[in-house]
């Protein structure tokens, strides 16, 4: 044994870690939108629940990735504690087959043999061809996930080839021997060795993947492994209830205790078992065998399917005790609680899950801001101080609710990997602000209600039924608006620039008829500065959704991003076709309305 020995066991093992990493998080990021969706079509049947579970952590190759978006999702009322259930269960079966995966260290075939191609020597080099090739050479929609995903593959054999490389020197000078010899006398310091070690890694497939490459020494018996591989569990599940609770709310964390309750369960219920087993007789052929990648992948996949199957029953018994462990937090008056804890950390592997959402904060914003629109305009007709009270204490959650949105893009965006979610999250970062101030105009509009209130003053009867042609013009921009956002809708933001110049329209010949009015007295000359500021306001709303609009175009059409104010300009310069139908459309609809209030209102 040499320090070069150690130095290509530990590099090897580095390659199979970060291979792994990279695996598991390229998979994550091409398919955690379908992952959502998944998991939000989950119902109290937790045998679905089951197979979810196993299938989603055979995919992105981790247990504690599926376990913590579970988490995630129960925080954010998607899934409930009960529906977690028969996933958390799942996950733990769905670990093992990266174990599967790595046994391909065991093929044996003769040179010239088709089987050859399956051996790690032939699959690393494969996969790290067709991975840079696929990042390189190939421009198609997720083709850098996916040749992400080759190269992690290719990288964790090489790791793995590095490892068995260099255990064949260290069985040589007999290190592995003695080690494994004492586990195996041992099993109460097997089990404690297994449970540090996934805990340090903060993976059992990992943990799991070394002990296969030790294997290729040839001196690991089942003895040995079997409670270091029971010590993996305790040590996975430990790391994973950790993540869980960081910035959880109550049913999050009972998830991550749920897990532990599991692997504590599975623990006894395994040792106990080959106890009982080995005593009858069961084990004596297997017991002092010399194990191989295969047999200990086999061992842990029945161990972990054998468990699940004897523990499924158990399941309402785990989640009364995780209730009683994690008591209940006080109520919450809190109206966007709900919304809030879905802005959970635990997303942060899994950007698509975060950034949905984000996006359903953005739309409780938009929809608490235009709500509190209504609210004020109806106020300067009929003066309410309960509706003016309700509309400021919903701005201060509109205020809340923007700036933990907005924190939580920001702590978002160092853990965004692909190009289309960074651009997504710049369109939300941008119109985040913007829905907060359409509420901040709902207040200038209140404020501006209560002051004619108090002075007795009144709009005249010409200046109202103008005003509500604007405000009509209003709710259409808004609808588009809306539309534009939720559904990424094109056709409903080209819409709204030609209203909102129709608008700004409308204001400009309002002004002037109130000029009008005020000159021959048919309107309250105290009503002039309110007027002029509400107009104003109503401006400003247009345009906020004009800025929603543009985002929404640029996120189709990136190249937009640094020529925005071009694009205003060309469409205002009536070279654009649908820009001209739309605004001829809108501004005959809305000034022969405003030429009607003139007719019958007053002079």
């Amino acid at each position: 044994m040499s320090f070069f020995n150690l130095l290509t066991l530990f590099g090897g093992l580095a390659m199979f870690l970060y291979g792994m990493r990279l695996m598991g998080n390229s998979l994550k990021e091409s398919s955690s939108g379908t992952l959502k969706v998944a998991m939000e079509h989950v119902t109290n049947n937790p045998v679905k629940a089951f197979i979810l579970g196993v299938l989603i952590t055979a995919l992105i190759q981790s247990s504690t990735a599926t376990i913590v978006i579970t988490s995630g999702l129960v925080g954010a009322g998607i899934l409930s504690l009960h529906q977690s259930l028969g996933i958390i269960i799942g996950a733990n079966v769905g670990t093992t087959v990266t174990g599967q995966i790595i046994r391909l260290l065991d093929v044996d075939a003769s040179s010239g043999s088709w089987l050859q191609i399956f051996q790690p020597s032939s699959l690393a080099p494969i996969a790290l061809i067709v991975g840079i090739v696929l990042i390189v050479g190939v421009q198609f929609k997720n083709s850098k996930s996916i040749g992400n995903i080759a190269i992690g593959f290719g990288i964790l054999f090489s790791g793995l080839m590095n490892m068995t490389g260099a255990v064949d020197s260290l069985t040589e000078s007999g290190i592995v021997e003695t080690l494994f010899t004492g586990l195996g006398d041992n099993p109460f310091l097997g089990y404690i060795t297994g449970a540090g070690v996934a805990f340090v890694l903060q993976s059992s497939s990992a943990a799991i993947g070394i002990l296969q490459a030790f294997s290729a020494s040839g001196v690991l018996t089942f003895k040995a492994i079997y409670a270091v591989i029971v010590g993996i569990y305790l040590g996975d599940c430990i790391t994973t209830a950790i993540v869980c609770s960081i910035g959880a709310d109550t049913e999050s964390r009972r998830v991550g205790v749920v897990n532990i309750l599991f692997n504590l369960s599975k623990t006894v219920l395994v040792l106990v078992g080959v106890a009982v087993v080995r005593h009858l007789g069961l084990l004596d052929h297997l017991w002092e065998l010399s194990v191989t990648s295969g047999i200990i992948a086999n061992t842990n996949t029945v161990f972990n399917l054998s468990c699940a199957v004897l523990l499924f029953p158990m399941l309402g018994v785990y989640e009364k005790l995780a209730r009683k462990i994690i008591k209940d937090a006080p109520a919450s008056e809190d109206k966007y609680k709900e919304k809030l804890d879905a802005l959970s950390p635990a997303f942060f592997t899994t950007p698509a899950l975060a950034l949905r959402s984000c996006y359903d904060v953005l739309l409780t914003i938009f929809r608490a801001s235009r709500s509190n629109l209504e609210k004020s305009l109806t106020l300067l007709e009929k003066y309410d101080e309960s509706v003016n009270n309700e509309i400021m204490e919903e701005e201060n959650n509109i205020d809340r609710i923007t700036d933990r949105l907005s924190r939580y893009l920001v702590e978002l965006l160092p853990h965004l990997q692909e190009e289309h979610h960074v651009s997504i999250l710049d369109q939300y970062y941008k119109v985040t602000k913007e829905f907060e101030r359409l509420g901040d105009h709902a207040v200038s509009i209140a404020e501006n209600a209560a002051n004619l209130a108090k002075s007795g003053t009144a709009y005249s009867a010409s200046a109202i039924g103008e005003l509500s042609v604007l405000e009509d013009a209003l709710d259409e921009i808004l609808n588009n608006a809306e539309q534009a956002f939720k559904r990424r809708d094109v056709e409903a933001a080209y819409r709204i620039e030609p209203l909102t110049q129709v608008a700004s329209e409308i204001v400009n010949l309002l002004k002037g008829n109130h000029l009008k009015r005020m000159s021959n007295g048919g309107c309250n000359i105290y009503a002039d500065a309110s007027f002029t500021n509400l107009l104003a306001d109503m401006k400003r709303i247009a345009d906020v959704c004009s800025n929603v609009g543009i985002a929404t175009v640029i996120r189709v059409r990136p190249e937009l991003a640094d020529q925005e104010h071009h694009y205003y300009a060309y469409l205002h310069s009536g070279n654009d076709e649908d820009f001209n139908r739309d605004y001829n459309k809108a501004h005959d609809e809305y000034f022969a309305r405003l030429h009607g209030t003139e007719a019958t209102g007053e002079a």
